[in-house]
């Protein structure tokens, strides 16, 4: 494991999952989902569709489900139903509050969301993040969402930062993998357990000592 590196200049992260809470309200949308066709929902169906767009996810249902060309209905039925459960509210998830508001005092951030728009905004303004981030991305906003390269590389542009002095912060195989392919380093809270992910740096929670440590020492040290 790399060690997170100090010389960070912009930090960009993930939302569902990594800063709100916001998986429950998926899961419960899902398993409503595979429930209706036939089917239980456990960790290996979620990790058909954790960190996917609606719309991929909806394929990948479907996919499951042998309803190949039943996938856009399927995303509009996730949709919608997880609009309903994020309308009760997210909370943040440990230490994401502390975490984000060290690193802004020192770098540029910005989220890089597979989720829509509408439900990046739902989200961070639940757990009382929204006014955290000057720039956020959603999967909507881009040619290309997760897991291609286009969210984080766009997000770098914005703040006027390299991608290999940025440092990314994932929850989900499909969000590494962008992260990768942009270029940034990428620290791993997992919202899965028991899954064994590619990362730089892997944690349990962003409540972890050492990442308010490395965050009260960013912006003191230039990338050589």
């Amino acid at each position: 494991m790399r060690p997170l590196p100090t010389g960070t200049e912009a930090v960009v992260f993930d939302c569902d999952g990594l800063l709100v809470n916001t998986e429950d309200c998926w899961t419960v949308a899902e398993t409503a989902i595979f429930a209706a066709h036939g089917h239980p929902f456990g960790p290996a169906q979620k990790a058909l569709v954790i960190g996917r767009t609606v719309e991929a996810a909806g394929e990948a249902m479907a996919h499951f489900f042998g309803r190949p060309g039943a996938g856009a209905d399927i995303a509009a039925e996730l949709l919608e139903r997880v609009r309903d459960e994020l309308a009760g509210g997210a909370k943040a998830l440990p230490g994401a509050v502390e975490l984000v508001r060290a690193c802004r005092a020192a770098v540029p951030i910005a989220v890089a969301s597979n989720s829509p728009r509408e439900l990046l905004d739902t989200a961070l303004a639940s757990a009382g993040l929204a006014d955290c981030f000057p720039c956020s991305f959603a999967a909507d906003e881009v040619h290309s969402p997760k897991p291609a390269p286009d969210l984080y590389l766009t997000a770098c542009e914005a703040l006027g930062v390299a991608p290999q002095r940025s440092v990314a912060f994932e929850d989900s195989a499909t969000g590494i993998a962008s992260a990768r392919a942009a270029g940034l380093y990428v620290a791993v809270v997992p919202s899965l357990t028991g899954t064994d992910l590619d990362h730089d740096w892997l944690g349990t929670s962003l409540a972890a000592p050492e990442l308010l440590a490395w965050a009260g020492e960013l912006g003191r040290e230039t990338v050589r």
